[in-house]
């Protein structure tokens, strides 16, 4: 009996020396795949995994950009935005340059570039300061002045355009989001911090279909972005802008904010919405965009009962010449319609109506006003320049 332990414990010892050859041989690998002999499913997940994370750093790292601020203003640097549990990042916060200094530029986000001509798309919150002149830092280490900047008043997305560097640009490839899996793997690359550049991250598909709110002054103070992919890939501050890519090196999202609070919870703007502001972007060199012009809060069925006041869209404010200012909507009033559509709950209902218009095209509004409830048209105009 105690012969055949023996010769049980050294068989044993023998077949995991001849596993461990075989795994780490690349000689004895090599054999056994020309004699079409599969290795260990384990071994062979952590070498694709690896190699894809290479490639697409290898295919999509030239194509991502540092986005910087040229000339901070002596003031506080971009607009902040508040979203309670979750955050748009504005990072950093731009100190006031020392009066013996020159101003230094910032890093702030992120960014890739989309064609040989020069459009890089970031996120427009990155470039959020009307006022600031940016520029990118490519891979190669250029520094490119940014000479126009195209902000979609609808979705957290601005265009970049810039003069391409004599050695050229190489534009990254777009996915297909629609196709996108829970579970998937996924990349991130972008300038971590605002100072670590072309920093690597990887992670899965936590969810889709996710919604998320963003201060936009132009739809309302509560602006929800839709069907966003949840991503547990480590995103921070300055990655906002850059590409999420799926194991074909395609980018399938937009790194855009994190949940505060909240550990591994990252957000990315669908690729496909992109794709459908850079087609609008392209036949008109502009966002054509049609916008009511006011901020607003939508009052679910507790908060208005307890305000004793009808559920809908409180507005907080009326943009001056606004089509909603023109109409004669104001400060106080309630929007309980919109073209016979009711507004309750958490309803993101005003900015999907409106997305769906054309800009000359009329929505008709039930407004409450002081107990009285009135019957308005406006008339959607385009969104003034940003």
């Amino acid at each position: 009996m105690r012969k055949l332990i023996v010769i049980v414990i050294i068989l044993i010892v023998i077949l995991g020396v001849w596993n461990a050859a075989i795994l780490y041989s690349p000689a004895i690998s090599s054999f056994l795949k020309n004699q079409n002999i599969t290795l260990p499913a384990q071994r062979a997940q952590v070498v694709t995994e690896e190699s894809v994370t290479i490639d697409a750093v290898k295919k999509v790292g030239p194509s991502v950009v540092t986005v910087e601020e040229e000339a901070p203003p002596a003031t506080s640097g971009n607009s902040t935005f508040n979203l309670g549990p979750f955050s748009i990042f504005n990072f950093p916060e731009l100190q006031p340059a020392q009066p013996s200094q020159p101003a230094q530029p910032q890093a702030i986000g992120s960014g890739f570039i989309v064609t040989k001509d020069g459009l890089v798309v970031t996120s427009k919150h990155v470039v959020a300061d009307v006022g600031a002149k940016y520029q990118i830092i490519t891979a190669d280490d250029k520094n490119i002045t940014v000479e126009k900047i195209y902000r979609d008043p609808l979705n957290d997305i601005a265009i970049l355009k810039i003069t391409p560097p004599a050695g050229g640009l190489i534009p990254v490839i777009l996915g297909d989001s629609s196709e996108l899996q829970v579970g998937q793997f996924v990349i991130a690359i972008g300038t971590a911090l605002g100072e670590f550049r072309s920093t690597v991250t990887t992670g899965v598909i936590s969810g889709l279909g996710r919604g998320i709110t963003a201060g936009d002054e132009l739809q309302g103070s509560v602006e929800k972005l839709d069907n966003v992919i949840q991503t547990d890939a480590a995103i921070n501050p300055g990655n906002s802008g850059g590409p999420l890519l799926n194991s074909k090196s395609q980018v399938i999202g937009i790194n855009t904010a994190i949940a505060s609070g909240g550990q591994n919870i990252g957000f990315a703007l669908p690729i496909n919405i992109v794709k459908d502001s850079l087609d609008n972007f392209n036949k008109t060199g502009q966002f054509n965009r049609p916008y009511l012009g006011i901020t607003y809060e939508v009052l679910n069925k507790d908060v208005a009962t307890y305000n004793n006041v009808p559920e809908g869209a409180y507005i907080q404010s009326v943009i001056t010449g606004s089509p909603a200012e023109k109409a004669g909507i104001v400060q106080g009033d309630i929007i309980l319609t919109i073209d016979g559509k009711k507004i309750s709950g958490n309803s993101n209902l005003i900015t999907s109506e409106i997305s769906g218009k054309k800009i000359g095209d009329e929505v008709n509004l039930s407004v409450w006003r002081d107990g009285k409830t009135l019957e308005i048209k406006a008339t959607l105009t385009a969104v003034p320049d940003q």
